[in-house]
């Protein structure tokens, strides 16, 4: 790392919202599907926060660092060989059970860990009541609501 330059790494489950964070975050324009194989490689944005450059790469979806699948092996290998910085795993704030093994694996890994709870929007409207400092201090890691598809609301991250 380039001193001030911090490489950050956009990570989750398959559609979870990894590339609307993204482009909210970068003002880039990255292609938005909710299929298979959308994301198959890194892409690159900056953003320049403070005194520092981050660099953000958008990977592709993953349910694990287990790879089953040319995306995943993608994913996995610029967490566990390229090793960035900071590690933000988007999350679908409806369905954290699901999204929370990969968050274990990433622990595990020694990760600096981000939890961006996406589509809290969502979650709110049906009820879902998520205690955000029980999760930062049982997890030790920060977490930020987000709402990807409206761009503003992803500031927290």
């Amino acid at each position: 790392m380039t001193e001030n330059r911090i490489r950050v790494a956009v990570t989750g489950n398959p559609n979870v919202g990894k590339t609307t964070v993204f482009n909210a975050i970068t003002g880039a324009r990255q292609k938005v599907g909710n299929w298979p194989g959308v994301t198959v490689e890194n892409k690159v944005g900056t953003k320049e926060y403070s005194v520092h450059v981050l660099e953000i790469v958008d990977l592709p979806g993953t349910y694990s660092l287990t790879a089953y699948s040319a995306d995943e092996v993608v994913a996995r290998d610029c967490i566990l060989e390229e090793k960035p910085d900071v590690v933000v795993q988007v999350i679908d704030s409806t369905n954290l059970e699901r999204n929370l093994y990969l968050s274990t694996q990433l622990l595990e890994m020694g990760s600096n860990l981000v939890l961006a709870l996406n589509m809290s929007d969502l979650a709110d409207k049906r009820g879902d009541k998520i205690d955000i400092p029980m999760f930062e201090k049982f997890l030790g890691v920060s977490v930020v609501r987000t709402t990807a598809c409206l761009a503003a609301a992803c500031g927290g991250v």
